[in-house]
């Protein structure tokens, strides 16, 4: 009776330590972490990536002129080993959320000091640095939200039919 008993607390123990590990592995909108190096510049960018699923951006999922955790879930996370230029203005070596603000035009880039957080939990009073770059078509739609870091330092981020990249020096 007594090994039974244990058999069985060391059994659901084990189940529920893998079930647990599966579901964060089996997110609707999956985690995905890139990174890229430039010289001795480290820069990396840890995100979830969700689906359309028949929605159109800009109007059904991440309304035009909102602030958008660029992402799904947690906040997505930027973080760089040194100081660096976005769009030739200074961000500080760390970590922080990046948020956007999409619209038809152009997106607002938002970079803030809180980067361990759910998305939603935005306060603009932490915002480190904002800067603005054009919005654009993208050659063909994309179902799956993606961000693409290259070694040049640009970095990509589209979905649907919308494409936007702000770039990135060593300061």
């Amino acid at each position: 009776m007594k090994t039974t008993s244990l058999f069985t607390v060391f059994f659901l123990f084990i189940f529920s330590f893998a079930n647990a590990q599966t579901a964060s592995n089996n997110r609707v909108s999956p985690l995905d972490t890139i990174q890229t190096q430039i010289e001795d510049l480290n820069v990396e960018i840890t995100y979830s990536r969700p689906f359309l699923k028949g929605r159109e951006f800009g109007k059904d999922i991440v309304p035009y002129g909102k602030v958008w955790r660029t992402g799904a879930n947690e906040a997505t996370v930027f973080e760089v080993n040194q100081d660096v230029l976005i769009e030739g203005k200074l961000l500080p070596a760390g970590k922080y959320s990046l948020y956007t603000i999409p619209d038809e035009k152009e997106t607002i880039v938002i970079f803030n000091k809180e980067w361990n957080q759910w998305g939603t939990q935005y306060d603009e009073s932490k915002d480190v640095l904002r800067v603005i770059i054009p919005t654009f078509n993208a050659p063909e739609p994309v179902e799956q939200f993606t961000i693409d870091l290259d070694e040049a330092g640009a970095a990509c981020m589209v979905w649907g039919d919308k494409l936007f990249t702000f770039h990135l020096n060593r300061a």
